[in-house]
C-alpha cells in the first residue's frame, strides 16, 4: 500500500482503518526514518495531491522532528541528526518549495517543518543558509502568497528556536519582516503574518530595541498596524505590543505619552470587533503586571537601602482617570448566557480592573464607588452585575483602613442580592462575599453578619449549579480564616455552631450523580476545608462525615466494573478522587482517633490500588490518604506495609509518571518516620528504586530534591543499618552537591538551592542517625567532602534562607555529633562569618538567627 493511500486511511472515518494507517506509518518511521521522512516530503511538494493528505503528511512529518516532553524530543532530534545530509537536504528543500504552493495550508504546514527542523539544526550551527533563503522570499518577489507563508514560517522558526541562535542575524530578519508590516503592504495577510512574526522575533532584537532610530521605526510600523482596514491585523499589532510592553517596558515612556495611551483606549472602545478590544484590555492588564512586579522591586531595594535595578514610570497611576471609565463601562457588556470557559471582554475587563487595583492601590477608589453606588440597584441586571463585579475586583489593593468602612457598607446589600433574580448577578455576588471572606474577613462580625452570610450561602447550594462553585469557596474561605490554623488546637471557633449545618447541607448536596459546572467537586472540596480547619468540639461531626465518605467510596467501589463509557469513567474517577481527598482530610484532622475504623479504610484504599491503571490520578489521591494514616497510625501502621510496599515499589518504578513518582518518594518518608526501625526490611528495595530514579534521564528534575531528602529520613529511621548504601549515597550526594546555576539563570538558581536542600537535608538525616551509634565513627572519612559542599554553600550569593537555615542546622548537628573529632575542620575561616551573617543579617528570619545562635553554641564547645 503505497503512503498517499495510508495517509488518506488516518483520516478515515472508519476507526479500525485509521489505526491500522497509523501504526503502518509508525512501523515505517521506526524501520527506516531517512525512506519515512523523504516519502512524506514528497507527499507534501506534490501539487497533483488533494489538501488533506498533503497536510497530513506533513503534519506527521512535524510530529516527527519535534515533541514537548523532554525525553521524546531529545530522542526525535538523535533521530534526524543520524540521517544521511542528502536525505536531509531533501527534505529541506521540499519543505522550502512547498511554501510558494498557492494552497495556503499546505504551504503553512510546511512552515511549520522547517521551524521543526531549525529547532534541530540552527544550535548546531547547521542549515546556515535557511535565514538567507526564506528572506529573500519576502525581499525578492512579488507573489503574495509566496511572501505571506514565508512570513508565517519565519514566525514559527522564531517561535521554536533558541533567540540567542538568531541574534547574528536580527538586523536581516527584522528588515524582512518589517518590510512586510508597513502600512504600504496591501495584501493584509501578508502584513498580518510579518506582524505575527515580528511579534516571535522579539526577544532576540534587544540591540535593535536599543538604538532609538530602529526603535522609533518598528514602533511607528506596529502603532499604524492598529489601524488597518482589517481586525486581524489590528489584533495581531495590539497582541504585539502587549509583548514589548513585557519586555521593553524601560523604552516605552515617550510611545506611551504621543501614541500608545491613544491607540489603546480606541481599541478598547472598538465596536466592531471583540478580539480588538480583548488585545487592547490585555495591552493594560500587561502595565500593570509589569509595574506591580517594579513597585515589589523597589520596595525590596529601598528595604536593603539599594537603588531600584530598574526604573518605574507609573503608566497605569496617570492613566487611571482615563481608563477607568472604560474598563467599568466594558464590565456591561455580558451576555446572557456567558460561557464562563470562553473569554469575554467584560471578564477581561473585570481582570483588568483587579491589576489596576493592586498596581495603582487607593487611587482605584475614587473612580469605582460611585459607579458601584449608583448601579448596584439598577434595574437593568448587566449594570447590577458589573457594579458588584466591580467591587469585588478592588478588593485587593487597596489599604484594609479605606475598604472596611467599603464592605461594612456594603456586605448586608451583598447578602440580600443572592436572592437576585438573575443567575448572573447571584454567580458574581457569591465570587465577591468570597473575595471579602478571603481578604477581608475582619469585616464580617459574627454576631451582625455571619448567620445572614451562612444561610445565604447554603440556600444557594440549592440554586442553579454556575453559582454553587462560588458560594462553596466562600465557605471555604470562612472556614480559613475563621477557623484554627492546621496544626494548632482549640476548644472552639466562630464557625463552630454552623458547622454540623453547613457539613450536612454540603454532604446532601453532593450525593448527587451529576458534576455540572463542577459543582459536586467543590461541595467536596468545601468539607475538605471545614474539616482541615475545625475546632475540637466540631471532632463529633468529623467522625460521622468519614463514615458517610467511606460509605460513598465503597459505593463508588462497588460500581467499578459496571462503568464502559471513556466520559462514564472519568466522572467516576473525579467522584473518587473528591472523596479521597476528604476521606484524607478527616484522616489529618481525627489522627490517632482514626485507628477504630483504620481496616476498613485500608481495605479500601489497598482495593483502589490493585484496580486501577497506572496512569491513574486516583493512584496519587490514594496515596495521600495512605500517607495520612501512616502520620495518624505510626508504628500501627505496620499491619498494612507488606501489602502495600509492592504497589509503592510499582509507582516507583515509573519515573516518567513524575508526579505520582514524586508522591511515592515522600511517601518512603512517611513510612520511614511511622515505622522507625520496622521499615528496615524494605529498604534495600527503597534504596535500589531511589538510586536508579535519580539516574533516569526521564525523571522530572524537580522530583530529585526530594529523592536526596528521603535519603535522610531512611537513614534516621534504620540509624547505623544504613552503613550498607553510604559510600552510594555520598558519592551521590557529593555529585549533587557540585550542581550550580549560572548568575543570571533565577529559575536555574531556585532550582539549585531545592536540590542542595536536599542534600542538606541527606547529610541531617544520616548524622542524626548515625549519632551515638557505635558506627558513627563511620562517617569520619566523609567528613571532608561534607565539609568542602558546606564551604561552597557558604560562599554562594545566591543562598537562600531556608537554604542558609538547612545549612547551619548541619553544621550545629555536626559539631554536636563529633565534636572534638572535627575541630580542624570546624575552625575553617568560613564558619564564623557564615554564622555571623546569618545572625545579623536582614536578609535572614528569625528562625534563621536563632538556628544560627544554637550552632554558633554547638560549634564553640566542639571546638574547646
Amino acid at each position: 500500500m503505497d503512503v498517499a493511500t495510508l495517509l488518506a486511511h488516518t483520516l478515515s472515518q472508519d476507526h479500525a482503518l485509521r489505526e491500522d494507517a497509523t501504526q503502518k506509518l509508525q512501523l515505517l518511521a521506526q524501520e527506516n526514518y531517512a525512506q519515512y521522512s523523504l516519502v512524506l516530503i514528497q507527499q507534501v511538494a506534490n501539487d497533483q495531491a488533494e489538501d488533506p493528505i498533503r497536510m497530513a503528511a506533513g503534519l506527521a512529518l512535524k510530529n516527527s522532528l519535534s515533541a514537548k516532553e523532554y525525553a521524546r524530543k531529545e530522542e526525535q532530534t538523535a533521530r534526524w541528526l543520524a540521517v544521511d545530509t542528502d536525505t536531509r537536504n531533501q527534505v529541506k528543500q521540499g519543505a522550502l518549495l512547498t511554501l510558494a504552493t498557492p494552497r495556503k495550508p499546505v504551504a503553512n504546514i510546511a512552515g511549520q517543518v522547517i521551524a521543526a527542523i531549525a529547532e534541530i539544526e540552527l544550535p548546531l550551527q547547521e542549515w546556515p543558509d535557511l535565514i538567507r533563503i526564506v528572506l529573500e522570499n519576502v525581499t525578492n518577489t512579488d507573489n503574495a502568497a509566496l511572501k505571506m507563508a514565508t512570513l508565517q514560517a519565519i514566525g514559527y522558526v522564531c517561535e521554536a528556536t533558541d533567540p540567542v541562535c538568531l541574534q547574528r542575524q536580527s538586523n536581516e530578519i527584522l528588515t524582512a519582516v518589517v518590510q512586510g508590516a508597513r502600512k504600504e503592504e496591501q495584501d493584509q495577510e501578508v502584513r498580518l503574518a510579518a506582524i505575527r512574526a515580528l511579534n516571535n522575533s522579539l526577544e532576540f532584537v534587544k540591540e535593535n530595541f536599543e538604538r532609538e532610530g530602529e526603535r522609533n521605526f518598528i514602533m511607528q510600523v506596529v502603532c499604524e498596524a492598529t489601524q488597518s482596514q482589517s481586525s486581524d491585523v489590528q489584533v495581531a499589532a495590539f497582541e504585539c505590543l502587549v509583548r514589548i510592553m513585557q519586555l521593553y517596558y524601560d523604552k516605552m515612556r515617550y510611545y506611551m505619552e504621543k501614541a500608545l495611551f491613544g491607540l489603546t483606549v480606541a481599541g478598547m472602545n472598538n465596536q466592531e470587533d471583540e478580539k480588538v478590544v480583548l488585545q487592547a484590555i490585555e495591552f493594560w492588564s500587561t502595565v500593570c503586571d509589569e509595574e506591580i512586579e517594579l513597585k515589589e522591586e523597589a520596595l525590596e531595594a529601598a528595604e536593603m537601602g539599594e537603588t531600584p535595578e530598574h526604573n518605574l514610570y507609573n503608566f497605569a497611576e496617570y492613566a487611571t482617570g482615563d481608563i477607568m471609565p472604560v474598563l467599568l463601562w466594558l464590565l456591561t457588556k455580558q451576555e446572557e448566557d456567558e460561557d464562563e470557559d470562553e473569554w469575554s471582554v467584560s471578564m477581561a475587563a473585570a481582570t483588568c480592573l483587579s491589576l489596576f487595583a493592586q498596581c495603582v492601590r487607593n487611587n482605584v477608589i475614587g473612580p469605582v464607588v460611585p459607579f458601584v453606588e449608583s448601579n448596584i440597584q439598577n434595574t437593568d441586571w448587566r449594570y447590577r452585575e458589573a457594579a458588584v463585579m466591580a467591587f469585588g475586583s478592588i478588593l485587593d489593593g487597596p489599604d484594609d483602613t479605606v475598604l472596611m468602612p467599603l464592605v461594612d457598607q456594603a456586605l448586608p446589600t451583598l447578602i440580600n442580592m443572592m436572592t437576585d433574580p438573575v443567575v448572573n448577578v447571584k454567580d458574581t455576588v457569591a465570587w465577591t462575599l468570597g473575595r471579602v471572606s478571603e481578604l477581608l474577613t475582619q469585616c464580617i462580625k459574627p454576631e451582625i453578619h455571619l448567620r445572614d452570610l451562612i444561610s445565604a450561602l447554603v440556600l444557594g447550594l440549592q440554586d442553579n449549579p454556575r453559582i454553587v462553585g462560588n458560594c462553596c469557596w466562600s465557605l471555604m474561605n470562612l472556614a480559613e480564616q475563621l477557623g484554627p490554623a492546621i496544626g494548632e488546637e482549640a476548644p472552639t471557633s466562630a464557625l463552630s455552631m454552623y458547622f454540623e449545618g453547613i457539613s450536612t447541607a454540603l454532604l446532601q448536596f453532593a450525593d448527587r450523580s451529576d458534576n455540572e459546572s463542577n459543582c459536586r467537586t467543590s461541595a467536596y472540596e468545601a468539607i475538605s476545608s471545614l474539616v482541615m480547619f475545625s475546632a475540637n468540639d466540631c471532632i463529633p461531626m468529623v467522625q460521622k462525615i468519614a463514615l458517610t465518605v467511606l460509605d460513598r467510596l465503597d459505593q463508588t467501589i462497588a460500581l467499578e466494573n459496571q462503568i464502559v463509557g471513556a466520559d462514564d469513567r472519568a466522572e467516576h474517577s473525579e467522584l473518587q478522587s473528591s472523596l479521597l481527598g476528604v476521606l484524607t482530610n478527616c484522616i489529618r484532622r481525627l489522627s490517632r482517633d482514626i485507628a477504630s475504623v483504620a481496616d476498613r479504610i485500608m481495605t479500601g484504599l489497598l482495593h483502589l490500588l490493585n484496580s486501577t491503571s497506572k496512569q491513574s490520578t486516583i493512584t496519587e489521591d490514594a496515596f495521600l490518604a495512605i500517607g495520612a494514616m501512616t502520620s495518624a497510625l505510626e508504628s500501627d501502621f505496620s499491619r498494612y506495609a507488606e501489602p502495600f510496599v509492592p504497589i509503592l515499589c510499582t509507582a516507583l518504578q515509573n519515573p516518567a509518571e513524575y508526579q505520582l513518582c514524586s508522591i511515592a518518594v515522600g511517601l518512603i518518608g512517611d513510612l520511614c518516620r511511622a515505622l522507625g526501625e520496622g521499615v528496615t526490611g524494605y529498604c534495600n528495595t527503597f534504596m535500589q528504586l531511589l538510586v536508579s530514579n535519580l539516574q533516569s534521564p526521564v525523571l522530572h528534575r524537580t522530583v530529585k530534591p526530594n529523592i536526596l531528602s528521603c535519603f535522610g529520613d531512611v537513614a534516621l529511621a534504620i540509624g547505623d543499618k544504613f552503613e550498607p548504601y553510604l559510600d552510594v549515597v555520598m558519592m551521590v550526594l557529593q555529585q549533587a552537591g557540585s550542581m550550580r546555576a549560572e548568575k543570571d539563570n533565577f529559575e536555574m538558581i531556585d532550582y539549585v538551592n531545592t536540590l542542595h536542600e536536599g542534600n542538606v537535608e541527606a547529610y541531617v538525616g544520616i548524622v542524626q542517625g548515625f549519632s551515638g551509634s557505635q558506627r558513627a565513627a563511620v562517617l569520619l572519612s566523609y567528613m571532608q567532602g561534607v565539609f568542602h559542599f558546606m564551604n561552597a554553600l557558604a560562599v554562594d550569593p545566591n543562598r537562600s534562607d531556608s537554604l542558609t537555615r538547612a545549612l547551619i542546622g548541619l553544621l550545629g548537628d555536626l559539631a554536636d555529633a563529633f565534636g572534638g573529632q572535627i575541630k580542624q575542620l570546624l575552625q575553617a575561616d568560613w564558619i564564623p562569618l557564615l554564622l555571623r551573617e546569618a545572625r545579623t543579617s536582614r536578609h535572614y528570619g528569625t528562625s534563621t538567627k536563632e538556628t544560627a545562635r544554637w550552632a554558633k553554641e554547638m560549634v564553640k564547645r566542639a571546638s574547646q
